[in-house]
């Protein structure tokens, strides 16, 4: 899929809406950021004439508007009520990142995307109602209230990626989980949750350009695709590996070290939530992974050609070298 030049226009706009967003110091410019993310980002998924795609963008644009109408809306409270509006400014905010239980609409809507767009959505698309979420973390009532969309977003996240075969909703449902460990970042009022943020995102982007590539969107596509090879597939298996946070891969850093603020803030109980869902969303990666690496064993490879992986290009070489930098974090703790 190639991108039209005029598309740079859409995506700087998208990116200013976000920094609108993130620096305005009232509600009303906060709103007005994220109405331009919204409208820069519908003309990116309508990217070729095609029904998913215009169903994709319908249904984003009315969840986002609904959000952008309670955001609003709550703003003009504030004078008034002030408690009442900041609580429907939290939920609209909920409502826009996608967390449990506002969560219905960003598996249907990541169904419909092509992987680049889907990248966008996980991610640069999250990056504003975070922000604009950790500024409202000094009332103790919503503080409890993320801490519980968090535990929801972690259960939810976590079965709703069972026994799927579509992996633009698997990685959905997963990105639905990893908002969770971030949310619990937020309400602990530490800037670490960008941190999660910033390595997420670019494990994220190694899965999606890998899949990208090989336009791949179900299992079944990413078991017959005659263009893999045993390097891909070892690439594309690290990659989930480490989205899952296993450790040693570079995933299981952020977790590790929101693992213990955790403990230090005491919350034991969303944290036994958090690591539970963890070893679910670990099994279904698990499903991807086991049979990837089974079929595409030369010896075993009874369908499809094998391709000797004679030429690397720089970037796959970066992609698996990023997965093994958890590796170096105990050097870490040995020098200081």
């Amino acid at each position: 899929m190639t991108f039209p030049i005029s598309y740079l226009i859409f995506f700087f706009t998208l990116l200013l809406g976000s920094l609108i967003s993130i620096s305005s110091p009232s509600w009303f410019g906060a709103w007005i950021g994220l109405e331009l993310n919204m409208m820069s980002f519908i003309p990116l998924i309508t990217l070729k004439m095609n029904s998913y795609f215009s169903e994709a963008a319908l249904k984003y644009f009315l969840i986002q508007a609904l959000g952008s109408a309670l955001l609003i809306s709550s703003g003009f409270l504030s004078t008034s009520f002030l408690l009442i509006s900041t609580t429907f400014i939290f939920l609209a905010i909920l409502l826009k990142l996608a967390s449990a239980p506002f969560h219905f609409w960003f598996p249907q809507v990541m169904e419909g995307l092509a992987w680049p767009q889907a990248f966008l959505l996980a991610t640069i698309q999250k990056l504003a109602p975070m922000v604009l979420l950790s500024y409202l973390m000094i009332n103790d009532m919503l503080i409890k209230m993320t801490i519980f969309s968090a535990i929801l977003s972690a259960i939810t996240g976590a079965l709703g990626g069972l026994n799927l075969l579509y992996l633009r909703k698997i990685i959905a449902f997963s990105s639905i989980n990893h908002l969770s460990w971030m949310l619990i970042a937020i309400s602990a009022g530490d800037i670490f949750w960008f941190l999660y943020f910033l390595i997420y995102s670019l494990i994220l982007l190694s899965i999606t350009t890998t899949f990208h590539k090989f336009q791949t969107f179900t299992l079944s596509n990413l078991m017959q695709s005659d263009q893999n090879s045993v390097f891909h597939a070892t690439l594309i298996s690290l990659n989930l590996l480490s989205l899952s946070g296993l450790p040693p891969f570079t995933g299981f850093i952020p977790k590790w070290i929101l693992i213990q603020i955790m403990v230090d803030l005491n919350l034991f109980v969303p944290l036994f939530f958090l690591l539970l869902s963890a070893l679910i969303t670990l099994y279904f990666y698990l499903r991807i992974v086991t049979p990837f690496i089974l079929l595409l064993n030369p010896i075993m490879n009874f369908n499809m050609k094998y391709n000797s992986p004679s030429s690397l290009s720089p970037s796959l070489l970066i992609k698996t070298s990023f997965n093994f930098i958890g590796i170096l974090l105990p050097i870490y703790f040995i020098l200081i």
